[in-house]
């Protein structure tokens, strides 16, 4: 799958920048990273329009605001090779030290996570994956029983075996994807976790005691029902992957379904709640 690189340059920087994220956060854009000079946004090409990437808010913005922006479609044997070069270690505070197999494994401390770069969203690098990873070290006890949507390379999955899950399921809409999860549960000896190829409707199971879900916020607000419906009662709901901004939308609808805030966390302006099923 080729991807969409748009390398954003407002004028003043803030707080268009944050603006700018948040307007292509809704437009299928998932993935940011910010320089000196704006903003780099990444979306799959399928998901985006490549002639107009950018919506109201950004086009219909006061005179006394400019952008300028560069375009780039990376393919995808090119995009395997921007996360090998890029990929760094990733230290989840004492819990967690996300690896990739060239690196030295002695580095870090707590869980060593080996997880090969590859296409995937989910190394441990955007502070999404960071949160989610810090919040499931917190929980009191991990459920048997683990469904993990949007799973990516697979990390929050392999992390949820290690720490005691007897069944996980790792779903995710890319094929790429479902093969660098099996591919990382191999270097980590993970054996109980299922790679699946699907959205939310291949999940025909119910009864989960956790579910994480690392996605952007419109989708987590399409699946919302569905995660309420598939937890069990005082099971876990993990979300992240939307701004702090828009925490109190998510919990409103989340209040409907019976999931209550228990907790949440913060990480240069992004969220990560744990909600409960009353």
């Amino acid at each position: 799958m080729d991807y969409l690189e748009l390398h954003i340059k407002p004028t003043p920087r803030d707080p268009w920048t944050e603006i700018i994220i948040a307007d292509l956060a809704d437009n299928g854009f998932e993935s940011f990273v910010e320089d000196e000079s704006g903003v780099l946004a990444y979306a799959r090409v399928a998901d985006v329009s490549v002639d107009q990437p950018f919506r109201n808010t950004i086009l219909e913005a006061p005179v006394d605001f400019t952008f300028k922006y560069e375009q780039n479609i990376i393919q995808h044997q090119n995009w395997n090779a921007i996360w090998e070069a890029d990929f760094q270690p990733v230290f989840v505070d004492e819990y967690c030290t996300i690896l990739a197999p060239f690196h030295d494994q002695n580095i870090g401390q707590g869980l060593k996570v080996i997880i090969q770069p590859q296409m995937s969203f989910g190394t441990g690098h955007h502070q999404t994956t960071w949160m989610m990873t810090k919040m499931l070290f917190e929980l009191k006890e991990i459920p048997s029983k683990v469904l993990d949507m949007g799973a990516g390379t697979g990390v929050l999955a392999i992390i949820a075996e290690k720490l005691g899950a007897s069944e996980v399921l790792a779903v995710d809409i890319e094929d790429w994807s479902v093969e660098n999860i099996v591919f990382n549960a191999g270097l980590n000896e993970c054996k109980k976790i299922d790679a699946r190829l699907g959205d939310i409707d291949c999940v025909t199971e119910s009864g989960f005691g956790l579910i994480l879900a690392n996605i952007n916020k419109n989708v987590l607000k399409s699946h919302m029902a569905h995660y309420a419906q598939k937890l069990n009662s005082a099971g876990i709901l993990l979300l992240s992957g939307f701004f702090e901004t828009d925490a109190n939308e998510l919990l409103d609808l989340a209040s409907t379904y019976g999931l209550k805030e228990n907790k949440r966390i913060t990480k240069d302006e992004w969220c990560c709640l744990s909600l409960i099923k009353e």
